[in-house]
């Protein structure tokens, strides 16, 4: 270790550290638009930069290496100037439109204009006209309000894997931009929505369904159903300025009826659904000599991305639909013919933490007869969005619970939210249909943590079980290309979309703070913890659905609601 001073203060750090770690550690804020934790800095955006003793110029503190003896001034009025120099430069042609912005008051270039006392033009630029982008069902972007900040770039390059977008051009010509200028439903664009929690400004939101929505609200002739997902209840309330992983679960629902739905579903419930027939899937091949190792279906964005990278793997990917569909599917057939509602009439809207969630209702192999599961999809940030259209005060709701016979789910379909979520809660189930009782010790510690590839073997019966678990698709990508190579050790694999699960989602509050995510998946945690009912095959509500309607799990009629095929998708590359 070495010491260091920073402000007239001793600082300890480590050799060839970055200062800005060093300074972040110790509790000192130096504005950054372009750092992002856990990949090489760039220094591209150069606010962070502040005097060195013995440094001709400013340095950037998110790239420059900690030496011993280093004397440093974080907030000297050269490095202050600086910084309020390049926030101008950057206004200069940015839009004058922040009252109309979806970033109003969540964006990093308004907050920091603020702190720096921005207040007047000092520069005057010609302004960015570009074409908006509006043609991904999931995200819209308006390159006339990006920064070149390069966080969405590397974000779909380096931890996702899938370079949708890059830098085009050069010098003051550059952009951020697509293939061939063309639009993101043409690109290798998954919808995942990483891409927006990273940037600073509103060059990149997600599609809007509000409008959709409360024009079905409106309509006297529709019976409007909503259904919230798991990790939904534990990140809303960051929204509304309370603690990260407050579960709000009861007020949510509350205010969801308040809000006009007739009836407020649980995805949880749903979840519970897909594990009994995922697991019934997985032990059906693993019995049979079926296509092994199977890949979960849950999340849309990792289903596109093998579509479009890894066609070969399909016939892995386990054929159940994710809880948001298998919802709407039960909702517009059981439940329609059980309240004698045509399905036209219902209009299903469910509040996810995911913006992929909004192509995946789109898809046509989603639907029965032309009918989709799901009509629309609100992110997280938009219930927020929707309750303060509505005048709501999250604070003084009382509480209450979900509906019906889709209201009551386990501690299982509520950890689907975490990562390793989906793989706990279907060994739960898997070990009790092969061995007919359940695990002594419902906790499968190996597949928690927000590690990005968890590996285990969990014996079952006389069977013993390879899993894997993976979050962030460039880790998918990496364990994909493993199993291009012949590895054969494991059985089953779980991967979301997202680093850290649906609790990371693209669609919950703009935040990548791995604090604030861990809390969520706490929360997760200490729920299952504190249920009566832990595993999805307990579920009573769920054994009466396959009682009066389905039958059992992969039955015939389960795979015409339940079930779904894929198919290899060709993109501008």
């Amino acid at each position: 270790m070495i010491t260091i001073e920073v402000n007239g203060k001793k600082l300890v750090a480590k050799p060839g550290e970055m200062l800005l770690s060093v300074l972040r550690r110790n509790g000192i804020q130096v504005p950054t638009l372009c750092n992002l934790e856990g990949l090489s800095p760039t220094g591209a955006c150069r606010l962070c930069v502040v005097e060195v003793e013995g440094q001709r110029g400013l340095v950037p503190s998110c790239a420059f290496p900690v030496s011993d003896g280093m004397k440093i001034k974080t907030h000297s009025p050269r490095a202050v100037m600086a910084r309020k120099t390049i926030i101008e430069l950057l206004l200069a042609n940015h839009p004058d439109d922040c009252n109309y912005c979806v970033r109003n008051g969540t964006c990093e270039l308004q907050n920091m204009a603020h702190e720096l006392g921005v207040r007047e033009r000092k520069f005057v630029g010609a302004k960015n006209k570009y074409f908006i982008d509006k043609s991904s069902p999931s995200i819209v972007r308006d390159p006339a309000k990006c920064i070149l900040c390069g966080k969405c770039v590397r974000t779909c390059e380096e931890v996702q894997g899938v370079s949708a977008i890059d830098f085009v051009n050069r010098g003051s010509r550059s952009i951020v931009g697509t293939a061939f200028g063309k639009g993101l439903n043409v690109s290798s664009c998954i919808n995942c929505g990483q891409c927006i929690l990273v940037c600073p400004t509103g060059a990149l939101t997600e599609q809007s369904h509000i409008p959709m929505v409360l024009d079905a609200l409106k309509d006297p002739n529709k019976f409007v159903v909503i259904q919230h997902a798991p990790a939904v209840s534990v990140t809303l309330a960051e929204e509304f300025d309370m603690k990260p992983g407050v579960d709000i679960n009861g007020v949510l629902v509350t205010a969801l009826r308040m809000l006009g739905f007739d009836r407020v579903f649980d995805t949880s419930f749903s979840a519970d659904l897909t594990i009994m027939e995922e697991a019934t899937e997985l032990v059906n091949r693993i019995t049979t000599g079926g296509k092994l190792p199977m890949f979960t279906s849950c999340s849309p964005g990792w289903i596109k991305f093998v579509e479009t990278f890894y066609p070969d793997f399909m016939d892995n990917l386990s054929t159940c639909k994710s809880p948001q569909e298998m919802m709407g599917a039960i909702i517009k057939s059981y439940f329609s013919q059980r309240e004698n509602i045509d399905p036209d009439k219902i209009f299903v809207v469910s509040v996810m933490p995911c913006t992929a969630k909004k192509f995946e209702a789109g898809r046509p192999e989603l639907g029965t007869n032309g009918i989709p599961d799901v009509d629309a999809v609100l992110t997280t940030r938009e219930l927020a969005q929707l309750i303060k259209m509505f005048g709501l005060d999250i604070n003084s709701l009382p509480t209450d619970t979900a509906d019906t016979p889709f209201g009551r789910r386990s501690g299982a379909g509520k950890i689907f939210g975490a990562t390793g979520g989906v793989m706990e809660a279907a060994i739960r189930t898997a070990y009790y249909l092969i061995t007919g009782e359940d695990l002594e010790e419902l906790k499968v510690q190996p597949v928690r943590g927000m590690k990005g590839i968890k590996e285990a073997r969990i014996k079952i019966g006389d069977l013993e079980l390879g899993v894997a678990v993976v979050s962030g698709l460039g880790n998918a990508r990496e364990l994909l290309e493993q199993l291009r190579k012949g590895r054969n050790d494991l059985q089953f694999i779980e991967v979301m979309t997202c680093p850290n699960g649906c609790v990371g989602g693209g669609g919950q509050p703009i935040c990548t703070d791995p604090v604030r995510v861990k809390a969520r998946i706490q929360s997760l945690y200490n729920i299952d913890k504190g249920e009566l009912i832990r595993t999805s095959h307990a579920n009573k509500s769920v054994k009466r659905l396959y009682d009066e309607f389905l039958g059992e799990p992969n039955s015939h009629k389960a795979h015409e609601l339940l079930h779904t095929h894929y198919h290899k998708r060709d993109v501008l590359k």
